[in-house]
């Protein structure tokens, strides 16, 4: 696998699960029929509750102040802000300090002009009790165009849609990392009997087992090297990320282009025609693999060029993903059950404390998880505003680790608004599971348990995936999806062990086996060796 497929592995444990609380600004000018026109905003949840319907909003009359910072009173015209909304330019001091100002002269919702990105407000509100006014932020460019679309005398309102009971996003989700787990298993079982079979002169079989050599194999003290070296991957991109997550698309560029090149060359060998070589440098290399692997590249470099076109890139993005999962579940093999509950146990724990113990450690209580996920656009922003996946442009230029599977969501309006429309579920979720399931296959190989182990971890692994997404809708909150994917699978692959009465073999994996078949062969040559004096 080498050095990049190694880093590659690091990166792709950093859970993106951000469920952004966004709504939608309501304008409606003078006129028969009134102009009406809809705004993306974004709030937070725990301060301020919203209208559910555009009915049922609360309207105020707009003033657009937005040349102003608002961080002192004298800033305010003489022309009384009272039982109005008021729009105010971002920056030179807290947004709650801004809002203290506009509650005290009487205005009934505070807007916040961004001209970068749209964060949802997250500071300390501990000393500002009596706090009431709704904050929520809306783009400067929205504010500048309300005036030409709506025209003038506006009233605005806050609505936020409940989300819809069925997400189709997350059933496409669901689909994709199941069949990339089972297929990422079933891909390693048949390297495992191609490992099985005796030598082959054919030169089919040659290049399986060249290909079979560049299989890499974790040990327990190679795990815990793994993850700490997570650890400080993670910390390294909470802080650098700026230009960390530059040297990461490059890794996944590279890294998804050999993925994908080695998942078609496994099809492309299938076909019995179109065999035909060229010789360079005293070694044959077969013409279809050539233009194969410049296929290939040419697919990464396209998502490298036009990967902030949102409307389509996905795709390319998905694909890539597949692949670069795909080929880590069939490459990196776990020796033995005690290599699984090592790596997925500490990973677990990874995951936990970088998403829900980390906020009570940093200093404006967010999660490092999430930041890094969802992308963090600078210093200015993070200091004191948690910034979500929501482009301020449609062709967005912040940049974000590439490490997901996304699909867009075409059923929640606001999110369509906000161009937040995409569903997300990290590479890790769906390889670190995958390892346990090739496992399975694998022992299912050596031991001819008919799959069962297989069929089980991967049925486990689909109801980890069900129970991940149903308590994410419930809890309108991001989930790290291996706390319940690891102990799905996990105790799943033990029950069956257990109840087989194969859980010493299924423990210790390939050494079992070779202790197993040492023994075996001494207890058959005692056996000869006892049957010969006893014939004498």
């Amino acid at each position: 696998m080498g050095l990049t497929g190694l880093q590659g592995l690091v990166l792709l444990l950093l859970w993106s699960q951000t469920d952004a609380e966004v709504g939608i600004l309501h304008a409606v000018g003078d006129g028969t029929p009134p102009p009406t026109k809809d705004y993306c905003i974004t709030y937070n949840s725990s301060w301020t509750t919203l209208a559910t319907t555009v009915s049922s909003a609360t309207y105020y009359e707009l003033i657009n102040l937005s040349i102003i910072w608002l961080c002192s009173a004298s800033e305010l015209p003489a022309t009384s802000v009272k039982d109005k909304a008021v729009v105010v330019q971002n920056g030179n001091c807290s947004i709650l300090d801004k809002a203290v100002i506009a509650q005290d002269k009487g205005a009934k919702l505070l807007l916040i002009a961004k001209k970068n990105g749209l964060p949802i407000p997250n500071e300390n509100r501990s000393s500002y009790k009596d706090l009431t006014i709704p904050i929520a932020f809306i783009r400067y460019k929205d504010v500048m165009e309300i005036n030409q679309t709506v025209g003038n005398h506006i009233k605005v309102g806050l609505y936020s849609p409940p989300l819809p009971l069925l997400n189709y996003s997350m059933l496409i989700i669901f689909l994709i990392s199941v069949f990339t787990v089972a297929l990422g298993g079933y891909w390693s079982g048949l390297s495992e009997l191609a490992d099985l079979r005796p030598s082959s002169p054919s030169s089919s079989e040659r290049e399986g087992r060249k290909q079979n050599d560049d299989n890499v194999t974790f040990t327990p003290l190679t795990v815990i090297l793994f993850v700490v070296i997570c650890c400080v991957m993670l910390l390294l991109l909470y802080f650098f990320y700026k230009w960390l997550v530059y040297v990461i698309i490059c890794v996944f560029c590279l890294a998804s282009a050999m993925s994908l090149f080695n998942c078609l060359s496994a099809l492309i060998r299938k076909i019995p025609f179109g065999n035909c070589r060229v010789f360079c440098c005293n070694r044959g290399f077969e013409v279809r693999l050539i233009f194969l692997a410049a296929f290939c590249i040419a697919v990464s470099l396209t998502w490298a060029v036009f990967r902030n076109e949102e409307r389509w890139i996905w795709i390319l993005q998905d694909i890539l993903g597949i692949a670069f999962c795909l080929n880590f579940i069939k490459t990196l093999r776990m020796p033995n059950f005690k290599a699984c509950v090592i790596l997925l146990g500490l990973l677990l724990l990874y995951d936990v404390f970088f998403v829900f113990i980390t906020p009570f450690l940093t200093k404006n209580g967010e999660s490092i998880m999430i930041e890094v996920a969802a992308g963090p656009s600078g210093k200015s922003e993070k200091s004191d505003e948690t910034m979500v996946a929501v482009p301020d442009e449609f062709h967005s230029t912040h940049e974000k680790l590439p490490v997901v599977i996304r699909v867009p969501r075409l059923d929640y309006s606001a999110m369509q608004l906000c161009e937040l429309s995409f569903s997300l579920l990290g590479f890790g979720d769906i390889i670190v599971p995958g390892l346990l399931v090739a496992y399975c296959r694998r022992f299912d190989v050596r031991t001819s348990s008919s799959c069962i182990y297989f069929i089980s971890c991967t049925i486990a692994y689909a109801v980890g995936m069900v129970l991940t997404f149903v308590v994410l809708t419930v809890m309108r909150m991001g989930q790290p999806a291996l706390l319940y994917l690891v102990p799905c699978t996990l105790l799943t692959s033990s029950v069956i062990a257990w109840r087989r009465k194969e859980m010493k073999k299924f423990w210790n994996g390939g050494g079992y086996e070779i202790m197993e078949h040492t023994d075996n062969t001494i207890n058959e040559e005692n056996a000869i060796t006892a049957g010969d004096q006893e014939t004498q």
